[in-house]
């Protein structure tokens, strides 16, 4: 589960980390009331900060949500030391469209604004915190170069991405603190105020159960403070039974429509930009299938992994969920038949296919515990289906009618 900076922020304050000051706000009435705020506080530097749930927020572009052509303003992240103009940049945004090179062209309505306190500072870090699944072990990452896109370091200069793996059993300990701060350059106050910041950040990123904490940038101010300028969280959604607070925090407006109807029969349903439906029971099987999908010429148009243990229900509730996609111009169901029957899939996609007056070319291949049986059931349906007996017939067949 994703959340905002806002939200990030406000979690990070309770484990004591350092960050910069602000009030969220959904209205120009509250923008108004947080900018006296915020004065009144005697801050006198403004940051109004786009929040949707996307990345290169300030070198985004805002759109007129009326006219997607009419561009308002270059950046969804604005500064100013001028209250009037804080103002006018909030009225652009607050509303309007935020296209990064992470939403697509289609942008986000951007629902929500940061205001913050503008701060001076020396220096621009990175610091991110994520599990390394190749060791089983959490990774911290930094690097002197703060305020870019990870990925384009990664990419243009690798060795100024630093790594410091932590043991489980023990926990960060005090000379991996002093290492990452040795290897940012950091010296004198700013060195001393590094260590209890990355502690209590490493704290928060797992009594959260956190998958990724993103402090980008992390700044060192002009008198030798470290204050998290960005934050980024995202959590393990099977361990948001233990922190309820944080679920709290779950936006329905950031996340895909079909995505949220497929949580509420516990799918496990990905969007994607294709126009090849598929229904897979098995993550894993899933992934095979999307792969030879594309290898066959086609684009899958979601991940949908129906589970072991599904049965008619839910099979014709993910199959209603891929027919509620527009982009989807024809169906692979691949089922492998061990603790979920054949049959079972068989009839749950017969009943949602008649129910739903199905419009598109549907290709099956069942294979496993009863697949004889979901056969005869699909031949004496009045539906009309392409069935395959392997995996790569079945991806050549289905990308064979897209193209007919």
């Amino acid at each position: 589960m994703k959340i905002h900076e806002f939200q990030a922020k406000e979690i990070l304050k309770k484990y004591s980390v350092p960050v910069q000051d602000g009030i969220p706000v959904k209205t120009m009435a509250e923008f108004d009331k947080a900018l006296a705020e915020l004065q009144a506080r005697g801050i006198n530097q403004f940051v109004v900060k786009s929040q949707i749930h996307a990345g290169g927020r300030g070198k985004g572009k805002i759109y007129d949500v009326r006219n997607r052509e009419n561009l308002l303003l270059e950046g969804g992240v604005k500064f100013t030391t001028l209250p009037e103009k804080a103002t006018e940049y909030a009225e652009k945004i607050l509303g309007n469209v935020l296209v990064t090179h992470q939403t697509g062209p289609e942008g986000k309505v951007v629902k929500t604004i940061f205001l913050a306190e503008g701060l001076d500072y020396k220096k621009e870090l990175y610091l991110g915190i994520l599990l390394d699944r190749s060791v089983s072990k959490n990774v911290i990452m930094v690097s002197t170069e703060g305020g870019v896109e990870i990925e384009k370091v990664a990419e243009e200069t690798p060795e100024k991405i630093i790594k410091e793996w932590i043991d489980p059993a023990v926990g960060l300990q005090n000379y991996q603190a002093r290492k990452l701060a040795f290897a940012l350059g950091l010296q004198g106050e700013a060195f001393k105020n590094f260590i209890p910041f990355i502690k209590n950040l490493y704290r928060a990123y797992e009594e959260t159960d956190a998958s990724l904490l993103e402090i980008n940038p992390l700044i060192i101010t002009n008198d030798d403070r470290v204050v998290a300028l960005d934050a980024k969280m995202n959590f393990d959604d099977n361990a948001l039974y233990r922190h309820p607070e944080i679920y709290a925090y779950r936006d329905l407006d950031e996340e895909d429509p079909l995505e949220i109807e497929a949580s509420k029969y516990n799918l496990n349903y990905i969007k994607l930009d294709g126009n090849v439906g598929c229904m897979v029971n098995g993550a894993g099987l899933a992934m095979a299938t999307m792969d030879i999908i594309k290898l066959a010429g086609g684009e899958p148009a979601n991940f949908l992994d129906v589970g072991g243990g599904a049965n008619k229900e839910t099979v014709a509730n993910g199959f209603k969920i891929i027919l509620s996609d527009k982009n989807v111009k024809a169906i692979l169901i691949n089922i492998f038949g061990g603790i979920v029957r054949c049959d079972r899939v068989a009839q749950g996609v017969i009943d949602a296919a008649k129910e739903m007056a199905v419009k598109v070319p549907i290709v099956v291949r069942l294979e496993g515990t009863n697949a004889k049986e979901a056969a005869d059931l699909l031949a004496a349906s009045d539906l009309h289906f392409e069935v395959a007996q392997s995996l790569k017939e079945a991806a050549e067949k289905v990308t064979s009618v897209l193209r007919n």
